[in-house]
């Protein structure tokens, strides 16, 4: 009895000294390296590329630039994708086309038709029946034919409801069938749709895209027209449509330097005067008056001196001028009560200075390049802004006789006695007599000015 229990006693020292020797080796060796963990497997389909990489440039549509932040949000207003989809490998490794699943490209005229393949179309490689929306039925067995496999957020007993994708229709024309039939590819309008997985708002077409072939010349343009309204919405009056519910659409920079930035109130007017019709194409005249009208002045539209530097505009015969300002009514008006017209005020006329140079310059022989003759020559227009023809006449006229200067009388001049107490001027260059049948042809009013029509220098032009 004693013999066993010595060798009990034995077995328990020795058994406690092996653990102490093991926990001391534990403590002084080092630890051994956890065995690395399964990776785990990529979930593809729910970016465009794999980690959501940015799509490369090269495979985002014609028109599309580095930062753009892709399409117009106002014309393609924001979706929300609630599928998970794979174009590169249906189309790479499957072998499927675009029209295979997006069939109704083919004959859809309107943008907001839906493009998006019908459900159906996906049974037949995954196992699912779509034919009732409201009882779909699956391959129990088959990992894809389940809902959750497309569908995100799907739950097993959530029955056939599948969160609902959102893809307001775009606010712009398209016809899809009309560019199918013109043989122009996908990849014109979407880029390479078959390198990416889902496709986003960001493989939809750019404006500068559509100029590839919408601002081609004439010829090889064909019907794709470049006019605004061809592809954009329009309101009451043949203008775009600019507001809408996902913003208000304003041009680009790049087309024609147009962006409506912090500077536009300073730069419209350079914009305007090179392409007045590409402002046309949003704006109504009436949107230009309601600054422009003469009661609501902006300062910015004439410089501060402009009252001392406007007569070389206007000595232009610039049409800028005429499309606020009537001659007749603003400018004469003006003139008058500045005295530096004919018919103003003469009080003070020393003091108030003169709107043409000195007789000696303007009026009387010889002439100059600064003469009344050549200026009215070159632009008569200018001097009809203030003038009639009673004012020509006061000179260009033979002397009325006895005061009274009516009848078919002719002077020293040649001229017919117009009544008006001229001076005798003869308004015509040497020769005239030999071209005066042409001038009379053309129009006669003129020449009734002076001449009365039973005058018989009048009689020797026809």
């Amino acid at each position: 009895m004693r013999a066993l229990w010595l060798l009990a006693l034995t077995c328990a020292t020795a058994l406690a000294l092996g653990l102490g020797l093991d926990s001391a080796r534990a403590q002084s060796s080092p630890a051994k390296p956890a065995a690395p963990a399964a990776p785990q497997a990529v979930v593809r389909g729910l970016a465009p590329l794999p980690g959501n990489a940015p799509v490369p440039l090269a495979d985002r549509p014609p028109g599309a630039v580095s930062g753009d932040g892709g399409p117009s949000p106002v014309i393609f207003p924001p979706q929300q994708l609630t599928i998970r989809f794979n174009h590169k490998k249906h189309v790479k490794e499957l072998g499927l086309t675009c029209t295979t699943c997006h069939d109704a490209a083919k004959t859809s005229q309107a943008s907001k038709d839906s493009l998006l393949p019908r459900p159906k179309r996906c049974d037949a490689c995954h196992g699912s029946d779509h034919r009732d929306l409201s009882a779909v039925t699956t391959d129990d067995d088959a990992l894809m034919a389940q809902c959750g496999f497309c569908h995100l957020g799907y739950k097993p007993g959530d029955g056939n409801r599948v969160a609902r994708m959102v893809m307001p229709a775009p606010n712009l024309r398209m016809n899809h069938a009309l560019h199918v039939r013109r043989n122009i590819a996908c990849s014109q309008c979407h880029g390479a749709v078959e390198n990416i997985e889902l496709a986003t708002r960001d493989q939809l077409p750019r404006m500068k895209g559509c100029f590839v072939c919408h601002q081609m010349p004439g010829p090889a343009r064909g019907q794709a027209r470049g006019e605004c309204v061809t592809c954009h919405l329009t309101e009451k009056g043949a203008v775009m449509k600019t507001r809408f519910s996902a913003g208000t659409l304003r041009p680009p920079q790049w087309l024609h330097d147009a962006g409506h930035g912090a500077d536009w109130v300073q730069r419209h007017k350079q914009v305007a005067g090179n392409d007045s019709q590409l402002c046309a194409s949003c704006h109504q005249e009436r949107f230009c008056t309601d600054c422009h009208d003469g009661r609501v002045r902006p300062r910015q539209i004439h410089p501060n001196d402009w009252i001392s530097m406007h007569p070389v505009a206007a000595r232009q015969n610039d049409p800028s001028c005429t499309s606020c300002h009537r001659q007749q009514s603003f400018c004469v008006g003006c003139h008058q009560r500045a005295g530096v017209s004919m018919s103003g005020p003469y009080a003070n006329f020393g003091g108030r200075g003169r709107f043409h140079p000195p007789p000696e310059v303007w009026s009387n022989p010889p002439r100059s390049s600064q003469h009344h003759a050549w200026e009215a020559q070159r632009n008569i227009n200018a001097c009809a802004s203030c003038h009639v023809e009673r004012d020509c006449a006061t000179c260009h006229a033979t002397p009325a006789r006895g005061g009274r200067g009516f009848g078919p009388k002719t002077g020293p001049a040649g001229l017919g006695d117009s009544g008006f107490g001229g001076q005798g001027v003869n308004p015509h260059p040497r020769s005239f007599r030999d071209r005066c049948a042409g001038a009379l042809r053309r129009n006669a009013r003129p020449c009734l000015v002076c001449h009365d029509p039973a005058d018989s220098k009048l009689q020797e032009c026809r």
